[in-house]
């Protein structure tokens, strides 16, 4: 926003004494005092004519590292401008503007960055990021000033959120005139929900854990048949051909048999009754789906790291994205910015998960819900025994809920905005492995 008035206090106090000595000069008739005034104003008019008549922005970019943030993470800002002015200016400020859902990392007193973790003692501070913009030298006859500025943000809603425009401020060398000038770039920031680093899934034999699982098919008969090969990390330990990796002096593992990726299938109810109605308006207003959304990035960010193909779906079965193959986190992270703008939905399909999954054996199937209660523990419970590890999340338990779908052979835990989420993770799993294993 341009200032109403141009002149500093500086500035307005050289005018007001040059205006009163022109005013003496004349009552009194004291030359000397006329030429204090006209120096006052040649000066003030001279300072005025560098920053508005010859000084101008010539552009200015602006990149975010990394491109895609998460709740709670940070990122790099670089905005780099370009101007040229006829005149050597003092320092000024620069003001970016941030949009609600970003906060500027404000470094700590005295230092002019926050520290390789963007903490350290530093603050987050809603509205903009605000710093000194150094002193420019005149470029009258060569190439534009170059300036860059950097800060730091962290993604404080999910959301797609702007940074800019950014103003710039600076006076002449005698700090009589001040200038705004605003750069319009807006840019986009895509923040996604938190990643939780969730434990392992560890000591789960076959389907129900482990990075792969094996189906034998054997060449012939006996161990003098076998072919082995060297271990490769994801082998499973079953597999090792102990006495070819005595010999070898390295580990070795049967060839016969073929590995096949594991599938799994995280199921995150989208229903707006079983969240607040601001889960619908927009996102990020409703902490317990920001929670679920948060749930379901990083169980499946988990399940992928242990190797297994995941299926992200609604309740009615919709994808909300294509199967992500063990692995790829790459495609984790876009799975998260696809979240980025996510709402919920009226309707409530958490019933049609019986016809899903009531006909065969699957994998692992972790269920992600809002309200949960004791009729929808009942709903669910021919499900259970259909999956070699069923986990159910419920932001909102309601009374006994978790304790009914325990008894139908889910894995429950509860995972509202206060709980721990790896914690609730955890428990649930050691559940499963208890089961698997008994």
């Amino acid at each position: 926003m341009q200032r109403p008035w141009p002149l500093t206090i500086r500035g307005t106090g050289a005018v007001l004494l040059g205006l009163g000595c022109l005013l003496l000069a004349s009552d009194q008739g004291v030359p000397e005092l006329l030429y204090v005034a006209v120096l006052l104003l040649a000066v003030v008019a001279a300072a005025l004519l560098s920053l508005y008549a010859v000084r101008r922005a010539d552009g200015m970019t602006r990149t975010v590292t990394p491109e895609v943030l998460t709740v709670g993470g940070q990122a790099r800002v670089t905005a780099r401008v370009s101007l040229r002015s006829a005149m050597a200016s003092s320092p000024g400020t620069w003001h970016d503007t941030l949009s609600p859902g970003l906060g500027w990392v404000r470094p700590p007193a005295g230092d002019a960055a926050p520290d390789a973790g963007g903490r350290g003692g530093t603050t987050v501070v809603a509205g903009g990021a605000r710093g000194v913009f150094p002193a420019l030298g005149s470029s009258l006859r060569g190439e534009p000033h170059t300036v860059d500025v950097d800060y730091r943000i962290e993604g404080t809603r999910r959301g797609v959120h702007t940074l800019g425009p950014l103003a710039v401020s600076s006076t002449d060398p005698f700090g009589l005139v001040l200038r705004s000038h605003t750069l319009p770039l807006v840019t986009q920031v895509v923040v996604a929900p938190e990643v939780v680093d969730l434990p392992a899934l560890s000591d789960l034999p076959g389907e129900a854990g482990g990075t792969r699982h094996t189906a034998s098919n054997e060449l012939g008969q006996g161990a003098d048949n076998l072919i082995p090969r060297v271990y490769v990390a994801g082998d499973s330990m079953r597999r090792i051909h102990w006495r070819a990796s005595a010999h070898r002096d390295e580990l070795m593992v049967r060839q016969e048999e073929q590995e096949s990726t594991p599938a799994a299938t995280v199921v995150l109810d989208l229903s707006t009754g079983r969240f607040s109605t601001d889960a619908m308006r927009g996102a990020g207003l409703d902490p317990g789906f920001e929670r679920a959304l948060s749930a379901c990035v990083s169980v499946v960010s988990r399940l992928v790291r242990e190797g297994y193909t995941v299926s992200v779906t609604d309740a009615d079965g919709h994808p909300l994205a294509d199967p992500i193959e063990g692995g790829d986190l790459t495609a984790v992270e876009t799975l998260g910015t696809g979240f980025a703008t996510l709402i919920t939905r009226r309707d409530d399909h958490l019933g049609d998960l019986v016809s899903r999954f009531v006909g065969a054996i699957g994998g692992p199937l972790v269920v992600i819900v809002g309200r949960f209660d004791a009729a929808d523990a009942a709903t669910l419970a021919p499900v259970a025994h259909h999956s070699s590890l069923p986990v159910l999340l419920s932001v909102a338990p309601v009374g006994e809920a978790l304790a009914h779908a325990a008894e139908h052979g889910w894995h429950p835990a509860a995972i509202g905005p206060d709980d721990d989420l790896a914690a609730a993770w955890q428990d649930a799993v050691d559940r499963g492995v208890g089961r698997v294993l008994s």
